[in-house]
């Protein structure tokens, strides 16, 4: 039996699998709030109860940070995770622990084709080459899978912290905006839940419209990222409308970004929780151009397929295939 667990600052998956005929098969699974728990080792307890654990053969958890030496501070949460600790503390036979992006790019080849949706109509997918991954969600992360040959074997980075560059001049107003407030300003914050929310502000005092007072008890309930972008879908508020649309292009100049840097002739992919959320927007001339546009570089990345995942176990399959090939 295999562990596998996505951890992110907003909510931790776990599931058990088994592995039969050669596939991997759900056994069991829940998702927990991570910021309601003080660990990890925690929400695994709770998860498998009082049984014995000696039957988990190998657990492997894709997780939100930078993993070095075994263990990881959680990137948008108070946790450090520690593989040895864990491994002494529940007695499981093995423990792994990757990058949560890593563990998104092991869970590609999980994938059928009614997961992939393609959105460059000009893509070619017989090209071989690097693969990238890019996914904004409560953070924005980035990996990349290097073609060796004969498979794409996934690395994590942390891109998803490099410099914000603005291509415009209302982004340059962005980051002198940011800037005021956070010093260095990262993708993550224009490109992320916490980014929308940032887009949100910045359009709004920058329009000089007072917040009407319906949408202001709107947000009192709800998520403003979330609302943001559904008003800006139904076209219901100006300003959320202009930060979806600008939330829009930085997703797709950053993907472009990731695209040159990886050489990903293999193609790009879209993970995450908020791509599947805004496909209309993502599939749009606004996504696709702001990707295109790198100067003389252009007809290259036309040629480079993208997709959005639409399966949202991405990660703790790829945790799981990890676990099940490569313990």
């Amino acid at each position: 039996m295999f562990l596998a667990g996505d951890i992110g600052g907003t909510k931790t998956n776990l599931a058990l699998y088994a592995y039969k005929d050669d596939k991997l098969c759900l056994e069991e699974s829940a998702s927990f709030p991570s910021k309601d728990h003080k660990t990890l080792v925690e929400i695994v307890r709770l998860f498998l109860g009082e049984g014995d654990a000696h039957h988990v053969r190998h657990a492997c958890f894709g997780v939100a940070g930078p993993v070095k030496d075994g263990a990881v501070q959680v990137t948008n949460l108070p946790w450090c995770v520690d593989a040895a600790e864990i491994q002494a503390e529940l007695r499981f036979q093995r423990v792994s622990l990757l990058n949560d992006l890593e563990a998104n790019a092991y869970g590609i080849r999980t994938l059928t084709a009614k997961e992939l949706l393609p959105i460059n109509p000009k893509g070619d997918p017989q090209q071989v080459g690097n693969q990238a991954l890019i996914s904004a969600g409560t953070g924005l992360g980035e990996a990349g899978l290097i073609w060796d040959g004969l498979t794409h074997r996934p690395f994590a980075s942390e891109g998803g912290h490099a410099s914000y560059a603005p291509n415009s001049s209302i982004g340059d107003e962005l980051l002198i905006f940011l800037r005021k407030e956070h010093g260095h300003v990262s993708w993550e914050r224009v490109l992320s839940g916490m980014g929308m929310r940032n887009l949100y502000r910045f359009f709004r005092e920058r329009s000089g419209i007072p917040e009407p007072a319906w949408l202001t008890e709107e947000i009192s309930k709800g998520d403003l990222a979330a609302i943001t972008t559904q008003l800006g879908l139904a076209k219901k508020d100006p300003v959320c409308v202009e930060a979806l649309e600008a939330f829009t292009r930085i997703y797709g100049a950053e993907a472009g970004n990731l695209a040159l840097k990886m050489l990903a002739l293999g193609g790009v992919y879209i993970g995450g929780g908020i791509a599947p959320k805004m496909l209309e927007k993502i599939q749009s001339d606004t996504f696709l151009e702001a990707f295109f546009h790198k100067g003389r570089l252009r007809p290259l990345l036309e040629t480079i397929p993208i997709y959005v995942i639409l399966n949202d176990k991405t990660a703790l399959q790829g945790a799981a295939w990890y676990a099940a090939h490569l313990g």
